[in-house]
């Protein structure tokens, strides 16, 4: 069958007049060539489920891809014997809730038990939904931090998971259940509208359990840091402004021009609090009202971003693993004065200094592959993160990053300082003296053919370097011959003479091959200057 006839039959069954017309203009016109680029493969289902530009055809988000998703899940369920039940949530993109109400119609109309949450929520709320309801799984509609065109269907499970999103080979089985639905048309699905639509109290269940993670104030709310807080056109405000109040502290300053969810994100170009740029409004919002913290949620709020002033009258964005080493810091010394034991754990390229952390406090301590698929997983778990922004504070709410309940806990964590007369930079100065004085850097080349991924990642292999910047190499490992608790992975580590090291793999979510730079040394400066000989020396290695 011509790419032609593939794509007349897709608009047949495609309940989207949008995308039906898109295709129907490529066909009139004979675009075979964007044809081929809609039809030469399908959208693979993966840990991460799957994400990608909204348009019509297998090869991008829409109303038919969706349901094939939806019903392939629905019968993984049902064929693995697990619970016929599933919460389904959305954030505020395009096509989010419609893509919401689809599965929400096609789970129903296969038998399983379907709630819907109300309205566009926060990522979070479908983790912690998955276990507060005891449901089999969990759906969430949402792209993340994506670029404003793309939408994505991220998966989660309860039972034994206990909340967490799908690993292998949980997600192959999805997967081949999903091709078993797309090869036939999706008319022939049943599709009921009597599911469950929850009600104002599940929310309300999240913040209370949210709420009872952190003490409460030791100051008055006019006496507490001021804080400035955007949501970057997502859906995080009602629900952290509800976090926030609820559990004594000042409600923030907002953004005005980004707190509403807006799947145009008109003001950014590309909404992820870590790029460049994503914060300035919040930024001048915080120098016009003299802010002590400056709090970014992305779009789906299960990420956060913190900057802080830096004494010249702006505001310093601090880096994920800063972040990452004082929410860590708090849940040992909180661990300790409970005398609990467990874990810290963080994602391999997230920084060495929260092992410091945990071989101080006596717990254990675990470096996991990427995600938090992973770092949810770990046993006795009492605190995990990534350096892309991702922290879990309390693994026994939620097994998933959740911005919300990790910028109430820099709350918290901000005012019993401020109530010592002290900041958060205070913090981080007197967590260098007691740790040792850490900084990471980062490198990412962005590619347009993913080819070339394959291509750096195995130049990198025949010839690796013995130095970067004069510094020798000590060792190197490669993660594809298998490394001792994680399985063959596409990354490369570098430890270098002194303690630094440098980690290099493929983006799993973005085209892009990412460098991860780690250093240590006897002051701060000095060891973000390293980073940064480091990030230089690197660079033409990957580009």
């Amino acid at each position: 069958m011509s790419v032609v006839d593939t794509a007349r039959t897709w608009i047949e069954q495609d309940p989207d007049a949008e995308t039906r017309a898109e295709l129907q203009r490529l066909v009139d016109t004979g675009d075979t060539a964007e044809l081929d680029a809609r039809f030469a493969g399908r959208l693979q289902f993966g840990t991460a489920g799957l994400r990608a530009e909204l348009g019509a055809g297998p090869l991008r988000m829409n109303r038919v891809v969706v349901t094939q998703a939806a019903a392939g899940l629905a019968h993984f369920l049902i064929d693995s014997g697990r619970d016929r039940s599933v919460v389904i949530g959305y954030d505020g993109r395009v096509n989010s809730d419609v893509f919401a109400r689809d599965s929400a119609e096609v789970m129903r109309g296969l038998g399983l038990d379907v709630t819907l949450l109300p309205s566009a929520l926060p990522t979070p709320l479908v983790a912690f939904a998955v276990r507060h309801l005891g449901v089999g799984a969990g759906v969430m509609v949402t792209a993340s931090h994506n670029p404003p065109r793309d939408n994505g269907y991220k998966v989660y499970l309860g039972g034994d998971d206990e909340g967490s999103q799908i690993v292998p080979p949980v997600d192959g089985a999805i997967a081949a259940a999903i091709d078993v639905v797309a090869a036939g048309d999706i008319r022939s699905l049943d599709r009921r509208t009597d599911y469950t639509v929850a009600d104002a109290s599940l929310v309300q269940a999240y913040v209370d359990a949210t709420i009872a993670t952190v003490p409460a104030p030791r100051l008055p709310v006019d006496a507490q840091p001021s804080v400035v807080y955007t949501a970057m056109h997502g859906v995080g405000w009602e629900t952290a402004r509800a976090v926030f109040t609820q559990a004594g502290f000042r409600e923030p300053a907002v953004v005005p021009e980004q707190i509403e969810p807006d799947g145009a994100f008109p003001t950014v170009s590309f909404p992820n609090p870590e790029e460049p740029g994503a914060m300035d409004l919040a930024i001048a919002r915080g120098v016009a009202v003299g802010a002590d913290l400056v709090i970014a949620n992305d779009p789906d709020a299960d990420r956060l971003a913190l900057a802080i002033p830096d004494g010249s009258g702006s505001y310093r964005r601090l880096a994920g693993n800063e972040v990452g080493w004082l929410l860590g810091w708090r849940a040992a010394a909180r661990a300790a004065d409970a005398g609990l034991t467990g874990v810290l754990a963080a994602s391999i390229v997230s920084s060495p200094a929260l092992a410091r952390v945990a071989e101080q406090y006596g717990l254990g301590h675990r470096d996991t592959l990427t995600g938090f698929k992973w770092v949810s997983r770990v046993p006795d778990l009492l605190f995990g993160y990534e350096e892309a922004l991702g922290y879990l504070v309390d693994p026994q709410v939620i097994r998933d990053k959740d911005g919300i309940s990790a910028a109430l806990e820099l709350l918290s964590l901000a005012t019993e300082l401020a109530a010592d007369g002290r900041t958060i930079a205070d913090q981080l100065d007197a967590f260098a003296e007691r740790f040792g004085a850490f900084a990471s850097g980062q490198v990412a080349t962005r590619v347009d053919d993913l080819s070339r991924i394959g291509e750096i990642m195995a130049a990198l292999r025949a010839s690796t370097p013995t130095e970067l910047d004069g510094v020798a190499v000590e060792s190197v490992t490669d993660f594809l011959d298998g490394v001792e608790g994680f399985p063959p992975s596409d990354i490369l580590r570098f430890d270098l003479d002194g303690g630094a090291r440098v980690i290099i793999r493929p983006s799993g979510t973005e085209p892009k091959v990412k460098v991860y730079i780690d250093t240590v040394a006897a002051t701060s400066a000095e060891a973000a200057a390293l980073a940064d000989r480091l990030a230089a020396s690197v660079r033409p290695l990957v580009s």
